[in-house]
């Protein structure tokens, strides 16, 4: 194999893993990853290891999204979906019909998340569900579209985040999300505008200004007494002179605004003769994309109305706070005389003893990826799996109640999930020394990589008249099991070390006496740390020993350490093998 076969070799897997850990491909991965292809490069090991660090030192300059199109075009079927369809289909189906959906020749469905924040696990629900619906009737040969748009039109309170775009973008292919189309509303100001003199020129909507007659303090006042202001009721000519000079910067901040007209008389206050559009000072302000390029800006639900019409959206499926926005939207669609689209509301998302709320997220200033958020990129740092929140959302479905669960039930679906695919491994806790007394030349232990699956082999560790085990396990006098490796009574304890007495490796004593089962560690074991989300940005560390298999593995292999729970490898610092827990 010449040098040229082996780089572009290197190349592939690096970006393969470069994809899968957030940017950043390992060297030692990648080389292993070649020789399983290409067994006979062994016999060049040092040459192929000099190619690879090159490679991966050229992957790792490139960014997550460069990384991705690279491998996109070269490989693409490294980016196939490999996960159980036929179980997420059958969830997909279960969702109840759409209405009407049978009489509609195309559906639209789309997720619009402001840029404001990351996604978490109750911002997963409307991707999930609204997607899960694309699914369903695209499986049933109806054309059904799935929008990604960017809801990013309040510079000022809602301010974008610069990384959030590029962000949500991975946490929906990590989720296995995949849009046909995708907008940004801030790239869109002229349509709104044109949408704004159109509905004026209708008659659907007036500004409110000062020095026109309509001064923004009497209009408050008067939409309260349920009466019209002058401008609601002059020609359309002088709105759109009155909205030419809000374009032209003539106003200041909350000196201006274009108002839809609705029902005065609505019971919410809210209702009445809503803000369209609002002047923003964004030299104070700068929006993160278009920075002050603009300073009248679409309020939400013109916005929406505006791009649910024309992106075709014929099914909106989002929370119950949004019923009075579905209100709003309405008189946009009537001035306009368009067929506003289905909408479903469904109930929130609650997570015992989570915090969700974005405002209490962005507060505590951690990263994205931290393991005590539920932040989708914290909860896959933590080796929580797309699978399982799809199973979570599905179930939960899009009942108009609101739902409360635990995050025993995530675990519970992603124990489903990393129980067939998580090997096993021993660690021992707050270790204590133990010698074995009547120990005749090394033992062996046999352990079975996976008890369901002998298939996969064994690992042998052999030692001759020590072992580390727990020191919660260390029971005087009473009949122990090594797993794999034999019988022991302990039979003195001094401190930091024990002793034992050696009984043989018959296994089926140990069964007769009922003898507890527990792990252990070689002399050769390495030094761990295990990191325990207890609470969002806070853990424990649990330090101990592990048998010394689990330093070679690859970084973000997760792995059942046996009597503990399933944990994730996250690297290895200075001989220190590191990980985190994932759930029992």
């Amino acid at each position: 194999m010449s040098s040229v076969d082996v780089r572009e070799l290197a190349l592939k897997h690096a970006l393969i893993n470069a994809v899968r850990f957030n940017g950043k491909a390992d060297v030692k991965a990648v080389v292993s990853k070649i020789f399983a292809d290409r067994p006979e490069l062994r016999a060049s090991a040092r040459q192929v290891v000099e190619v690879v660090r090159e490679v991966v030192d050229y992957v790792n300059s490139l960014t997550l999204e460069e990384q991705r199109r690279i491998l996109e075009e070269r490989w693409p079927e490294a980016l196939e979906v490999k996960r159980p369809t036929e179980t997420r289909r059958g969830d997909v189906e279960s969702l109840p019909e759409l209405p009407d959906a049978d009489r509609l020749s195309k559906l639209a469905l789309r997720f619009a998340p402001n840029p404001d924040f990351y996604l978490h696990l109750g911002s997963a629900r409307p991707a999930i569900v609204n997607y899960a619906y694309k699914l369903k009737y695209a499986a049933r040969g109806k054309e059904a579209k799935f929008i990604l748009r960017f809801e990013d039109t309040d510079p000022r309170t809602k301010r974008p985040m610069p990384e959030a775009y590029d962000a949500i973008r991975e946490d929906l292919r990590w989720l296995e999300v995949k849009w046909d189309d995708e907008y940004i509303q801030s790239d869109r100001m002229n349509i709104y505008y044109d949408h704004a003199r159109r509905i004026i020129e209708l008659g659907g909507a007036y500004v409110v200004a000062k020095g026109s007659g309509c001064e923004p303090e009497d209009w408050k006042r008067l939409k309260l007494e349920g009466k019209p202001c002058s401008t609601r009721l002059a020609e359309a000519s002088v709105n759109l002179e009155l909205f030419d000079r809000m374009l032209e910067g003539r106003f200041n901040e909350g000196e201006a605004v274009v108002a839809i007209k609705t029902d005065l008389s609505s019971p919410d206050p809210s209702i009445r003769d809503w803000v369209a559009f609002r002047v923003i000072d964004t030299h104070r302000y700068p929006h993160p994309r278009v920075g002050d390029k603009y300073i009248v800006w679409p309020t939400y639900n013109f916005a929406v109305a505006v791009d649910d019409h024309l992106m075709g959206i014929t099914h909106v499926l989002r929370a119950q706070e949004h019923r009075v926005n579905t209100v709003k939207q309405y008189y946009v669609f009537k001035a306009f005389g368009w067929e506003q689209p289905y909408t479903i509301h469904f109930g929130r998302l609650r997570v015992e003893g989570l915090k969700l709320s974005k405002s209490i997220l962005k507060k505590l200033n951690l990263a994205r990826d931290d393991v005590t958020l539920p932040t989708l990129a914290g909860l896959r740092n933590r080796g929580i799996t797309p699978e399982a929140i799809w199973r979570l959302i599905l179930f939960v479905g899009i009942k108009e109640t609101d739902a409360t669960i635990t995050l025993s039930n995530l675990y519970a679906y992603n124990r489903q999930v990393i129980e067939p695919i998580a090997n096993r491994y021993m660690f021992v806790r707050d270790p204590v020394r133990l010698r074995l007394i009547g120990v005749n030349g090394p033992i062996k232990a046999k352990l079975p990589m996976h008890p369901s699956y002998p298939e996969r082999g064994f690992r042998f560790i052999e030692v001759k008249d020590v072992v580390y085990i727990q020191r919660n396990d260390v029971k005087v006098g009473v009949l122990i099991r090594l797993m794999g490796l034999g019988n022991i009574k302990i039979t003195k304890v001094n401190g930091e070390s024990a002793e034992a007495e050696f009984l043989g490796q018959d296994i089926e004593e140990a069964r007769r006496a009922e003898a507890p089962i527990i792990q252990w560690a070689p002399p050769n074991a390495v030094e761990t740390e295990v990191t325990v989300p207890v609470d969002v940005g806070k853990v424990n560390r649990d330090r101990g020993l592990a048998e010394p298999a689990v330093a070679g593995l690859e970084v973000g292999t997760v792995m059942q350490f046996i009597r503990y729970g399933f944990v994730k490898l996250t690297g290895v610092e200075g001989g220190m093998v590191k990980l985190v827990y994932v759930h029992d």
